[in-house]
Order: structure tokens, then sequence, then C-alpha cells
């Protein structure tokens, strides 16, 4: 039987984001008692919060929004690689040795163990030349457990003009602590949220 890894964080209160970003909130809207027959919740967040798939719309004016991204783009084969050897970026020479001659997804670990309770700062990033490299080897997808492709002070985004030069897709703030290194399905499609530039996603890796 197939195993399936949940490599996605857990929404909730006092969850890290980005600097200045939206805290996640969530309380009751509706308690089921004896006047009212259900719980319906409320919640509030940033399109970025926790593991989350970039749009194009993120980094592009022009971008698609993430409700017009393909969907299949999300769903398939992919590579697991771990870069928990790079320093500050990731380069070509931390994956091209277990990078295969062909790939349609790739993801980076790059914590040693994820910072579910605290913020990052000096998180490690993804060096434009590494997505260069990839969209060589036919990627349409990178994912990273880190926050972002680029550093937290970058203006560039270096790596993310890649990714849009080269038509990929991107997911941020994976969780992949106790995942072997290999070949997996994944799983990671985003919600159909209109003309916004990010959405959440519940990441699930399966064996194959």
């Amino acid at each position: 039987m197939s195993r399936i890894w949940d490599i996605s964080q857990t929404l909730r209160q006092g969850l890290p984001v980005w600097p200045g970003d939206t805290a996640f909130e969530s309380e009751p809207h509706w308690v089921l008692d004896d006047g009212c027959p259900v719980n319906v919740g409320r919640f509030r967040l940033s399109t970025h919060s926790g593991t989350h798939a970039d749009a194009p719309l993120h980094y592009d004016a022009d971008g698609l929004p993430i409700a017009g991204v393909a969907l299949e783009t999300y769903i398939g084969p992919c590579v697991l690689i771990d870069v928990t050897a790079a320093e500050g970026l990731v380069r070509p020479e931390h994956i091209v040795y277990q990078l295969p001659e062909r790939v349609e997804r790739v993801l980076l670990r790059t914590f040693r163990q994820f910072p579910h309770e605290r913020w990052e700062p000096d998180f490690t990033a993804i060096d434009a030349a590494a997505v260069e490299l990839l969209a060589e080897r036919g990627a349409r997808l990178i994912g990273v457990d880190s926050p972002s492709l680029d550093p937290q002070e970058s203006k560039a985004m270096a790596a993310h003009q890649a990714v849009r030069r080269n038509r990929m897709a991107i997911l941020e703030g994976l969780v992949l602590d106790g995942v072997p290194t290999g070949h997996y399905e994944l799983i990671a499609p985003p919600l159909k949220l209109n003309n916004l530039d990010a959405s959440p996603v519940r990441a699930l890796l399966r064996s194959l």
C-alpha cells in the first residue's frame, strides 16, 4: 500500500508569518447549543499563510491570479531533494548530482528541522541559476520548505523572476521533516480564490 505524508503547516493562532503580514485569527461565529444546531467558525489570514502556492500575479502585474492556474501542475510525479548543506542560497552545484535528467516537479528541503514556532529571517533561499537548471530539466513546479524562494530582504526577486520566465509554479512553506528523499506523487492544488495572488494548500506526498 502507498503511504501518504502530510507536508502542510497547520493553520492556527500563533502561526509565524512574513514580518508585517496578516496574522492568522480564528473564532466561533455560531456555537452549537440549545438555540443553534451547528458550529460555524470564521478566520482571517494572509494568502501566504503557512504552506501556500504563489500565483504569477504575486510577482508579475500581468500574471494569472491563483484561480486561473492550471491544477495539473500541482498534481503528479515529483522528486524530493535534500539541500540542507547549502548555506544562504541553494545553487546549481547543490542539486545537479541529485537531479534526474528529466523531472516535472522538484521539492527542496533546506531546513534540518522546520521552525514551527518561530519566524526564521535567515532562511536558505534559492539562487536563480538553480531555478534555471530545474527548468532545463523540464520542471514545471518548484517547492520549498522556506517561506520564499528569495531572501527576506530581496527587492529584485531574482528566483521568482526566473520562475516567471520559465512559466513554473511555486509552493512555499512545505514541511519536509522526516520525509525520505526520493520520488513521490505530489497532491497540492490551491484554492480557487478569485483575483488573489496566492492560496494556502493542503500539500500531500504519496509514495509510488
